[in-house]
């Protein structure tokens, strides 16, 4: 059975709808899934300044939180960020740069990596946020097992880096259609290959 882990951080839930998402899709796929949040880092005054920032974080303080040993365990890893500047939030960022000595030991090296992420803006930086992901995975040795267009879905979604969605700045944006049908494509195209590679 092929082993995903879906780590990922989310300030106000989208992220976490989407990781929920992945999961499941990655469990009909025939995978072993692990659903994984990265701790949050900002200060409470933040969180307090954000009424969704602040129901969210409540709402899955207790949720399990990812380890080193989810990322070493995986055959495959989805990670999820929203963006910031165009880049990882410092959340996700922080969890992925505490796995150097698994990365010296090379066990993070020839898994299958994908992500996605999510934006208040259309043009907020979702591509370029996804490619910074993935240098890092060149560093670890990964194999990037992005959806491309390998389906006629993604022409609805639009982004071949991963998944992503536009919030509009609130969640009066839910995922619709088109983003679940691609969180599910992703999934079931990382878990394929994964367990190619693993077979």
């Amino acid at each position: 059975m092929t082993k995903l882990s879906v780590i990922y951080y989310s300030s106000t839930g989208t992220l976490h709808a989407m990781a929920k998402r992945l999961a499941e899709a990655g469990e009909k796929a025939g995978a072993e899934v692990r659903l994984r949040q990265v701790p949050e880092l900002a200060p409470a005054e933040a969180i307090a300044s954000n009424a969704a920032w602040s129901q969210h974080f409540d709402a899955t303080k207790n949720e399990p939180k990812a380890t080193a040993d989810d990322v070493v365990w995986a055959d495959a890893v989805l990670f999820g960020t929203p963006t910031r500047y165009g880049n990882l939030a410092s959340q996700l960022k922080q969890f992925i740069d505490t796995l150097g000595p698994q990365w010296a030991q090379g066990l993070l090296a020839d898994k299958v990596y994908a992500g996605f992420t999510a934006s208040m803006t259309a043009h907020g930086g979702q591509e370029s946020t996804l490619l910074a992901l993935y240098n890092t995975v060149h560093h670890f040795g990964g194999l990037v097992v992005a959806p491309g267009y390998t389906d006629p879905l993604k022409f609805a979604d639009g982004n071949p880096y991963g998944v992503s969605h536009v919030t509009g700045g609130s969640n009066d944006a839910p995922l619709g259609d088109a983003q679940f049908a691609a969180l599910d494509h992703m999934a079931e195209r990382v878990v394929k290959i994964a367990g190619k590679l693993s077979a």
